[in-house]
């Protein structure tokens, strides 16, 4: 699945005096998180809000990301993964000192990936032309448990392929995640027990992608993202944890909406969003919505009439995606390139949750 997605686009943005009064509206005290690393992003807070884990490239030979926890109160932060090869997907055990990700260092040819990405990123600055954004599904990517203490490892999932973007249910004993274990373009959701047996899948869309996985926080339901409707056109959908009573959010295929994330109320998500229907590169922003319970049934598009009543977040303009809240609900992350260098990083904000939208 390609993401249709470019981190460095600065396009379509609202006129920088208007951005203020715009974002104000939900997001005070906007500040920059991340600052020590060439690019960051994708980061999800510990159950106690005082850390976050994320993804990051450390200014060295390792050019793919590594997984990093920091202190909130002294942005004081360590790396937890090993190092070598590519990272993504970190989570939190709700209860214990224990994360999970996914990483491809047991890859025996891992470094060689290096020099390859290297030499594109070379010719992305003589050209001066960026790459399409395609999101990398390494067939050696398997999810992992690390201890915090002590960051042992343990692997999780042995199925060959893809194994990735997994997340823990809110009691900690479950895993849903993706994987191409039914084939190499079956990008299906499954659930397991938190220490990595009883496999069953979730989702059964074959041919296409479903990924982004996380669980509502009663446990009962599991937001995600899919392009079975149009490929690589993200669509956003919502299924019960026991494969039942699936529903499509958004039904418009003009555009790409990805990187759902529960409120705590579990009644709301934030999302990713932007139009394609125009020329040219569109912009990414951060948009909030209502999600129906599951009792509700769909209407004949097969989406709710939730896609009425998103509202806007952001209007920067550079890409605003992978929002998350803190757990009580009072603060937004996500990952901008609203810096000076226009590069990837972390950014923090206090969220004021739409009145009856």
């Amino acid at each position: 699945m390609q993401i249709l997605l470019a981190l460095a686009a600065i396009t379509m943005g609202q006129p920088g005096a208007d951005v203020a009064r715009l974002e104000g509206k939900y997001l005070k005290n906007i500040r920059q998180l991340t600052h020590d690393f060439a690019r960051a992003g994708e980061g999800y807070f510990s159950p106690d809000q005082k850390q976050i884990i994320f993804q990051a490239e450390e200014k060295g030979d390792n050019p793919f990301y590594q997984i990093f926890t920091m202190d909130l109160e002294n942005d004081k932060f360590r790396r937890v993964s090993p190092g070598v090869g590519k990272t993504t997907c970190a989570y939190f055990h709700p209860t214990e000192n224990k994360v999970i990700f996914a990483s491809s260092h047991l890859d025996p040819d891992a470094k060689k990936h290096y020099t390859v990405e290297r030499d594109l990123r070379d010719q992305e600055r003589k050209t001066k032309k960026r790459r399409r954004y395609v999101w990398d599904f390494d067939p050696h990517m398997a999810i992992f448990e690390a201890d915090l203490h002590t960051l042992k490892l343990k692997k999780l999932t042995d199925a060959a392929g893809y194994n990735a973007e997994g997340s823990y249910s809110p009691d900690g004993k479950h895993i849903v995640f993706c994987s191409n274990r039914t084939g190499p373009k079956n990008l299906e959701l499954f659930i397991m027990d938190a220490d990595g047996s009883n496999v069953r899948q979730l989702t059964r869309a074959p041919g296409c992608y479903n990924g982004g996985p996380f669980f509502s926080p009663d446990g009962k339901r599991v937001i995600f993202r899919s392009d079975r409707k149009k490929k690589d056109h993200l669509q956003l959908y919502v299924i019960n944890a026991d494969g039942s009573g699936e529903m499509a959010l958004t039904d418009d295929l003009d555009w790409v909406f990805w990187a759902p994330y529960w409120h705590k109320d579990g009644k709301h998500i934030v999302f990713t969003g932007a139009d394609h229907s125009k020329p040219g590169r569109p912009n990414y922003d951060l948009w909030w919505m209502p999600v129906p319970p599951h009792e509700k049934p769909a209407n004949r598009s097969g989406a709710n009439d939730a896609k009425t009543t998103k509202t806007r977040l952001t209007y920067h303009s550079g890409a605003d995606v992978l929002p998350v809240l803190s757990p009580d609900g009072r603060r937004l992350m996500w990952t901008s390139t609203r810096t000076p260098s226009h590069a990837a990083q972390l950014f923090i904000a206090d969220f004021v949750m739409p009145k009856n939208e």
